[in-house]
């Protein structure tokens, strides 16, 4: 070793660490595509989850569709459930384990909107003591990118090539603000994960979220715009850029619904 490098060495030893990878997540690389933002998700719940203490005991419920294996990257429990029916599973789980557990879910646009509509209309409105996080990134991406009921109007993908058509397929759900309106809804937040302020927003809403969990009174729920830099068929950058200009326009960022939570932070989206 050269003089140098010794110096080097030395000088590393007296840094302070300012940054790391969440205690409550493995070493285990993300299986997902380049420029994604489900890792950027992840990280923002496994900094949640320290934060709060509330690693011994969190149960997540994994879905199907791009983050099938999230319970590869937590860990803290993790269930596997069917295709759209992560509510149903993650209510029979937060009803049978102690009271203190937390139980979340983690759902894409294709899972939760379309399969899964009934599912978490239900455990919404029943006002299941759970917290989805709500992967919106227009697309399924799993399957190779076909339309999902939140694709835009005249977005291009494999089922609809000359893009949405409203008039034949729909418009797209607005998921947030259908199920802002359900009574045993306490939390309900639209952020997006394409700036490095919406990121902040983003871990301040999930943060929100658990703590409304946390106080018993009632589901709480954080949808979060993705890019899917695949199955768009677009640099990152493009990506953000479209994200922003085209999704934020039709998916306004903000809260939909929101309580006072006791004994927690209370302005967290302030």
């Amino acid at each position: 070793m050269t003089q140098d490098n010794k110096k080097l060495l030395e000088e590393v030893k007296t840094m302070k660490h300012v940054a790391g990878k969440p205690a409550c997540m493995t070493d285990k690389p993300f299986h997902y595509c380049p420029g994604c933002t489900h890792g950027v998700v992840h990280r923002i719940i496994g900094e949640v989850i320290d934060e709060l203490g509330l690693q011994d005991r969190t149960i997540g419920v994994a879905p199907v569709g791009c983050s099938v294996f999230a319970y590869w990257y937590y860990d803290v429990d993790f269930a596997q459930a069917a295709h759209g029916r992560a509510p149903a599973v993650a209510t029979g789980i937060k009803r049978s384990a102690p009271k203190d557990s937390v139980v979340f879910t983690y759902q894409g646009d294709g899972d939760l909107a379309a399969i899964g509509t009934a599912e978490i209309v239900h455990a919404a409105n029943r006002g299941e003591r759970i917290t989805t996080i709500f992967i919106n990134n227009a697309i399924y991406g799993m399957t190779g990118g076909q339309m999902a009921p939140t694709t835009l109007v005249n977005q291009k993908t494999q089922t609809c090539p000359f893009g949405r058509d409203a008039s034949t397929m729909g418009s797209p759900i607005r998921v947030a603000e259908m199920l802002s309106g359900l009574e045993g809804v306490k939390y309900i937040a639209r952020t997006a994960v394409d700036t490095p302020a919406n990121i902040i927003k983003t871990k301040n809403a999930i943060k929100k979220a658990f703590q409304v969990q946390l106080s018993g009174e009632g589901f709480s729920m954080v949808e979060v715009l993705s890019i899917c830099p695949t199955n768009w068929g677009m640099s990152v950058a493009d990506s953000k850029k479209w994200l922003g200009e085209n999704m934020i326009p039709y998916y306004p960022l903000k809260e939909f619904k929101s309580i006072e939570v006791k004994g927690g932070e209370t302005n967290d989206n302030k």
